[in-house]
Order: structure tokens, then C-alpha cells, then sequence
């Protein structure tokens, strides 16, 4: 993975997402497997926020995460806060329809706070409202989602972002992506045409 976002920032890529642990595979994955996927990324976190200007976010829901893995995950995006560089979000514990309905979760306790009617927000509420409140909330929506694996499903990646991002499909499992695996997709997305719903 860091080899991978090393080639992201050699392009001028300023945010890149890593789908590392489902909430769906925290909850139906094998506890051994489990156990050794955590350490894994919690040592991928902690790598990165000492990786030169990179800045590392958490996205996905930290109350369902191992106490520990949560708390690497919230030191390393306060360790790079101020950083500049390629953005990193690390989707663990992440879930695209639980996002979406914690967002608009945000939405009514706000709007609740401020003194507001259910049916004045009903009356108000915008797709940009809701994008405010996502996990990735003030990023710009991904223009190229890769999936490796040689599957051709979100699998509750992004649903809300990748409305009109460009998608590219791999064989490759995540790990085994090649550089020119890498570059090839690049290629095929700076040939496309983007439309954006027009």
C-alpha cells in the first residue's frame, strides 16, 4: 500500500481512499483472520503518519473497532493533521449505507440543536447538505475508483461519492497490483470521456 500511494503522489494524485476493513467484514470474518488483518493495518497507519507530508483520516466508524485499532487510527490522523501532502483516508470499519444514514443522522441532531422543525429540514435538505456530513466530508468525490480482485461490484465502497467517478477493473488482488497495473488504469481513465450526468 505504501508503494501504491507512493505512485499516486509521484502522478500529482491529491486524495486517494483505501477500502482496508468492511463493517460487513468485521462482523462475518473469521476471528483469526480478523486479528491478523488489524495488525496489519494498524502498523500500515502508524507507517504512514511518519511518511513526510502525508495526511492520514480515518473513515468508517470507530465504535465498532477493536479499542486499540481505534485508537492508532486517531493518533495517526492527529499525528498528520497539519500535513499538506497526499491525503490518505483509510476506510476501516467503513460501510458506504451505514455512512450515508450517519450522515443523516448529523444532519437532524444539527438541525434539532439549532431549534429547527423536521419539516422545515425535509423542506431544505440537499445531496450537498448530506455530502457535508459524510465521513469524507469537504473531499472532493473520487474521479476513479479501482477495483482489484477481479470484481466488478462496489462491495459499500464510496455509494454516495461514486455517483459519477470513473471505475476501472483489475484482476489483480490489492496487494499484487503492479505499477504498470497501476498506470494503465490511469491511461484508460485520461481517455475516457466524463460526463457527469449530461
Amino acid at each position: 500500500m505504501r508503494e501504491f500511494l507512493g505512485w499516486c503522489d509521484e502522478l500529482g494524485v491529491r486524495v486517494v481512499s483505501l477500502y482496508l476493513l468492511s463493517s460487513d467484514n468485521l462482523r462475518k470474518r473469521d476471528s483469526a483472520e480478523l486479528a491478523d488483518l488489524i495488525e496489519i493495518i494498524a502498523e500500515l497507519a502508524e507507517a504512514l503518519s511518519q511518511e513526510g507530508n502525508w495526511r492520514v483520516k480515518h473513515v468508517g466508524r470507530s465504535d465498532i473497532l477493536p479499542p486499540e485499532l481505534a485508537r492508532v487510527l486517531a493518533d495517526a490522523e492527529e499525528r498528520t493533521k497539519g500535513h499538506s501532502g497526499l491525503h490518505v483516508n483509510l476506510a476501516v470499519g467503513y460501510g458506504g449505507r451505514n455512512e450515508i444514514v450517519d450522515a443523516v443522522r448529523s444532519i437532524i441532531a444539527q438541525h434539532e440543536a439549532s431549534g429547527g422543525t423536521l419539516e422545515d429540514l425535509a423542506a431544505h435538505l440537499t445531496p450537498e447538505m448530506i455530502g457535508e456530513h459524510l465521513y469524507t466530508g469537504g473531499q472532493p468525490d473520487p474521479d476513479l475508483v479501482i477495483r482489484t480482485s477481479g470484481e466488478q461490484r462496489l462491495s459499500d465502497f464510496l455509494l454516495w461519492q461514486s455517483a459519477h467517478s470513473e471505475f476501472y477493473f483489475v484482476e489483480a488482488l490489492g496487494p499484487d497490483l503492479r505499477q504498470v497495473d497501476f498506470l494503465r488504469a490511469i491511461r484508460d481513465y485520461t481517455d475516457r470521456e466524463r460526463r457527469f450526468g449530461r
